[in-house]
């Protein structure tokens, strides 16, 4: 009777030992979307700053293209150019436990706090495009966008010619893109030419518009426009065209738009970045700093001319 309690014990034991193994096997195989396992250290947030532009939805394309690639998760919040809609976007990544953030500001001062709560996390951050004023983080990738302008407002001083009145569009204000064209644009435009208004249109096709039609009814001597995007430059040449007068318009970017604009004649010019290279250079940064190594504080990615 012993021996029969003996053996009957070991077969329980040994039954629950199986079952512990089978339910061990079975709990870590669990995927998530970009191939990775739940828990996966493989977790990058994207915070981009706005997808109603096609420039950031190209950003963000190749971002997600590059990570489903690597087999990574990747995941993606719009902000829609609204600084406290990032921070809460932000917020939100960093309770999923991602190990690296890429984030596009809508706001390069604003967002400062949100990217001090991930790297006290320890959380790695890239800042992309845009940089990030008043928070360390790991890696900048953006283009340069003072050189760019400066090119831009070069060639309207070429096709203008020097002491011509001419207007800037502005970007969304405090954005790091929209300060450094600013910059690279009076470089140039203070010495050379007649700068007659400067007025903000937060890089949006339909405020360039009404803003471009305020300052022809203000002064219609203006023969050229240098816009911080194509989208505001495609609303000022929609309200030139009204006009009849013939003006100038360079932009940046080099969305679909406007490189047809461009080749219809209707834009002067726009500066070529490379949106989808530097989403898959974001990508990328984030897997080797997860691999544990060290990345380049600063990666630059070329710009041009486009011009018919």
């Amino acid at each position: 009777m012993k021996k029969f309690k003996k053996a009957a014990a070991l077969v329980m034991v040994m039954a629950l030992g199986a079952s512990a193994v089978v339910g061990c096997s079975a709990g870590g195989g669990e995927k998530k979307e970009g191939g990775s396992p739940a828990g996966s250290a493989q977790t990058v947030g994207f915070s981009v700053s706005t997808l109603n532009n096609p420039f950031f939805v190209t950003l963000s394309d190749g971002a997600k293209n590059a990570a489903k690639e690597k087999g990574i998760q990747l995941t993606v919040v719009d902000a829609g150019d609204d600084s406290a809609k990032q921070i809460s976007d932000i917020e939100d990544l960093i309770s999923k436990n991602i190990k690296v953030l890429i984030v596009n500001p809508v706001d390069s001062d604003a967002v400062a706090s949100a990217v001090e709560s991930a790297t006290k996390k320890g959380i790695k951050v890239i800042a992309v495009d845009r940089a990030v004023n008043g928070a360390e983080v790991e890696c900048q990738i953006a283009s340069d966008n003072v050189a760019g302008a400066r090119m831009a407002t070069e060639y309207l001083k070429e096709l203008v010619g020097s002491g011509a009145k001419v207007a800037e569009l502005e970007g969304v204000p405090g954005a790091s893109a929209a300060i450094d064209r600013g910059q690279g644009f009076h470089e140039v435009a203070d010495k050379d030419l007649k700068v007659v208004s400067s007025q903000t249109a937060n890089f949006n096709r339909a405020e360039g518009l009404s803003v471009m039609e305020n300052i022809l009814q203000a002064d219609g001597d203006i023969k050229g426009v240098f816009a911080h995007n194509d989208e505001m430059a495609l609303g000022a040449v929609e309200a030139i065209a009204s006009t009849g007068k013939d003006i100038k318009v360079v932009g940046f970017d080099a969305t679909d738009d406007a490189r047809k604009a461009v080749e219809d004649g209707t834009m002067a010019a726009t500066v070529a970045q490379q949106p989808e290279l530097m989403g898959k250079t974001a990508v990328e940064t984030a897997i080797s700093i997860m691999e544990g190594n060290s990345v380049e504080k600063s990666i630059p990615v070329e710009v041009t001319l486009i011009k018919k």
